[in-house]
């Protein structure tokens, strides 16, 4: 059966096994990546007063967590580029739900780092890895698009689980153990199901033709790169550089938004509205995460140029209304969620970047070094802008440099994709 045949017989009955790929990918973004990290928040003051420490005691794991992963991105990348990925990312949700049940039955504050070194491990492969390189060996078209709607769901499982997990916390005076004990059973039970039994590391496996094989590609975001640029080859050139640089300072610059809901909060005296509204404005920016990442990707499957214009235009124009419009909710609540849109090209953005500038052929040991600066900065970021907060500038100096970062960014994302090498 040729090419052409396998993919039309895919299509027959009108779904195409790419489709369960996808729905693979969120549940691994919307299960173990949210509970992970986007409902990590929830845990930081209960567990501290439990325990009679201060809070940057107990949120050091999350430090080491951050640590274990830049560590593990090169080996994850490899072994995901060699071996099946049913056992490495199943693996690495069974060190999800180690790690969540092991936080339940911590007694000290060093038996916390343990666990997120285990959760930074098994995390690792599965918020940076798994789904740009699922859908990208799944999909030749919309893959900006698939990416985007992945990476949502992380946004999406906070804003489900966070209700859930402060209501088992707050349950009872260990509410906190029975939070992370019920965390690590979702992770458990509900993704397993689809990296052991669904998901397959490409077409071939199942006698099929990638998604959209065949067809003609709109765009440069869209454009199949199916071979690409080694990654000894890759990681000495020009462009390499630029793209790793580019994803430390957009994770830099994401960073901000956990600032958003203090910088309401500093209007206490002067704004009690909009200091009550500290909550909502920090869901405006989740909400903004949640939509933009659609959005990009659908916009980088046209043009990768007009994803990174759109994305930094957003963030521009949102810090722009945050800071000059803080009285005026409605526009403090838009500036947010536009801020929103730029926090998304942290994990839109870059793969989409890393596979247009070097193609599909190894694009995992390519994304997984690049990603490695991402994993770093945000081990240090919240520290370096909780030194602005703190210093003589304040708030309006954390958007100043958040400007800054966004312009450099710009200016990185634009060379990389200038500088790619030309891809056979």
């Amino acid at each position: 059966m040729t090419e052409k045949n396998v993919e039309t017989g895919a299509r027959a009955g009108g779904f195409h096994y790419a489709y369960a790929i996808v729905a693979s990918c969120i549940a691994i973004t919307f299960l173990p990546c949210a509970l992970v990290l986007s409902c990590a928040g929830i845990f930081f003051t209960p567990v501290s007063q439990y325990f009679g420490v201060a809070t940057a005691e107990f949120t050091l794991y999350f430090s080491v967590l951050n640590i274990a992963q830049m560590l593990t991105l090169p080996v994850a990348g490899k072994l995901l580029s060699r071996l099946d990925a049913r056992a490495v990312l199943s693996a690495a949700v069974v060190l999800c739900a180690l790690g969540l049940a092991g936080m339940s039955q911590c007694q000290a504050m060093w038996q916390f780092y343990v666990c997120g070194a285990v959760l930074g491990v098994g995390v690792c492969p599965l918020i940076y890895l798994s789904v740009p390189t699922l859908v990208n060996a799944w999909c030749v078209k919309r893959v900006g698009f698939f990416v985007g709607l992945c990476m949502a769901f992380t946004g999406i499982g906070g804003v489900v689980f966070n209700p859930v997990g402060t209501a088992l916390i707050n349950s009872g005076a260990e509410g906190w153990r029975t939070a992370y004990l019920v965390f690590a059973a979702i992770v458990a039970v509900g993704t397993l199901p689809f990296t052991l039994l669904v998901v397959r590391s490409r077409p071939e496996d199942k006698g099929l033709a990638p998604y959209g094989a065949g067809e003609a590609a709109a765009g440069d975001g869209a454009k199949a790169e199916l071979s690409g640029v080694p990654a000894e080859r890759a990681m000495r050139m020009p462009a390499f550089f630029a793209l790793a640089a580019f994803c430390g300072v957009i994770t830099l610059n994401q960073t901000i938004y956990q600032f958003l809901a203090g910088y309401a909060q500093s209007f206490a005296d002067t704004m009690p509205a909009i200091a009550a509204a500290s909550g909502i404005v920090a869901s405006a920016a989740m909400g903004g995460q949640a939509v933009g990442k659609v959005v990009l990707g659908a916009v980088n499957d046209r043009s990768v140029h007009a994803g990174v214009v759109l994305g930094i235009g957003a963030g521009v124009a949102g810090i722009t209304l945050m800071w000059l419009f803080p009285g005026a909710l409605a526009l403090l609540l838009v500036g947010s969620f536009l801020f929103g849109v730029v926090y998304a090209m942290t994990t839109v953005q870059t793969p989409l970047l890393v596979r247009t500038v070097f193609g599909s052929a190894d694009y995992t040991n390519i994304y997984s070094r690049v990603s490695m600066v991402g994993s770093l900065m945000s081990a240090v970021a919240a520290v370096l802008w909780g030194l602005v907060v703190d210093s003589a500038g304040g708030y309006p100096l954390m958007f100043v440099l958040g400007y800054g970062c966004m312009a450099v960014c710009l200016v990185l994302a634009l060379f990389s994709l200038k500088a790619r090498p030309h891809v056979a």
